[in-house]
């Protein structure tokens, strides 16, 4: 089944896989996590193919971690425009059977969820080097600040602006970014950090001598 909050996206995922029905079939889709609970009880997929960001309470992250926890035998694959390695350790840590980027063709896409079925964890080709690069970097202590805290290199470098003072204008003017990105990046802090606002996210930096 699908998961994603863009109706444009489900229905491209559709298409490319609706070329291949001797070896898959499309049997729910939803926009949110909670739907995605919903269809799964109805239909039990062999695989959930879920975006990282979903709107509501609930991530693809949350998604995936809730259905694991559920039943430790169900496959979920991640779907992200995002190639961040934090992303990647964030879902393996939640349960994931992969993390793909959504870029890539129909028989490759394809490939990686038959894998995936067959019980291996599949990662984005073009992540895998990074992935490893970073993990020993990790392993070093030689990571960027808020890593330990889960959040992305992206994220930290917002929350090191959040802390100076800028607004979300500021911010995506600095880091040349668009102003939904920013809130988008802004979110996931406040959601990471466990905090509802700007103070509060400034407030765990500093407390947690993230920033000073």
């Amino acid at each position: 089944m699908l998961v994603d909050d863009h109706e444009m996206v489900l229905e491209g995922l559709k298409a490319l896989l609706a070329r291949f029905t001797r070896r898959v079939r499309v049997v729910g889709q939803a926009a949110d996590a909670e739907e995605a609970e919903r269809v799964v009880a109805a239909f039990d997929p062999d695989i959930v193919l879920s975006d990282v960001r979903l709107r509501g309470p609930y991530s693809g992250l949350d998604l995936c971690r809730r259905l694991v926890e559920a039943d430790p035998e169900r496959k979920v694959v991640l779907l992200s425009a995002y190639d961040d390695e934090q992303y990647l350790y964030q879902a393996l840590r939640a349960g994931a059977a992969g993390y793909l980027l959504k870029w890539m063709g129909g028989e490759e896409l394809l490939r990686h969820v038959e894998r995936a079925a067959a019980g291996e964890t599949v990662v984005d080709p073009t992540m895998a080097g990074r992935a490893a690069a970073s993990a020993a970097r990790l392993q070093a202590g030689e990571f960027w600040p808020g890593a330990a805290l889960g959040l992305t290199q992206r994220e930290s470098e917002v929350l090191a602006l959040m802390v100076t003072g800028l607004s979300n204008r500021g911010i995506a003017n600095k880091l040349v970014l668009g102003g939904e990105t920013v809130k988008s990046h802004v979110r996931s802090i406040y959601r990471k950090l466990e905090v509802s606002d700007r103070a509060g996210a400034v407030a765990v930096a500093l407390r947690e001598g993230i920033f000073r």
